[in-house]
């Protein structure tokens, strides 16, 4: 006869009980908006496969303000997400040369310029804003 492993209750609100259980579950909760965003996207890629009027009807979709603010917060969620991510990033995989290690600041940094390098590329590879809209 064998015998079951102890398993200690664990209540729904686990992760309350902790600063740093309360800051992953926020962490991790930047899904849920990002969710919408990727639908938007892909609603999108739907309407323009039917033509113009819908894809028309998606554009006026688009400018409607719980659209807008929806998008707002997925913007910022991933940004936050992404701050997160950057910030463990030296200390999950510190980059060696040697005996020396890269300092950590070093590394955040190089990923945040990174970021910015891809946003500008896009930017060009779009031919920026156009003033004359």
């Amino acid at each position: 006869m064998s015998r079951k492993p102890y398993q200690p209750p664990m209540p729904a609100s686990w992760w309350l009980k902790h600063p740093a259980y309360r800051f992953y579950m926020l962490r991790e909760a930047t899904v849920v908006p990002l969710l919408f965003f990727v639908a938007s996207l892909l609603y999108g890629l739907y309407a323009l496969g039917q033509g113009e009027a819908s894809w028309l009807h998606y554009l006026a979709w688009l400018q409607q303000p719980w659209v807008i603010a929806l998008n707002s917060l997925a913007l910022v969620a991933s940004l936050f997400h992404a701050w997160t991510f950057f910030a463990l990033f030296p200390q999950v995989m510190p980059l060696r040369f040697g005996s020396r290690t890269l300092p950590a600041w070093l590394m955040v940094s190089a990923q945040w310029a990174g970021v910015l390098l891809v946003i500008l590329a896009l930017w060009w590879l779009l031919g920026g804003v156009d003033a004359h809209q």
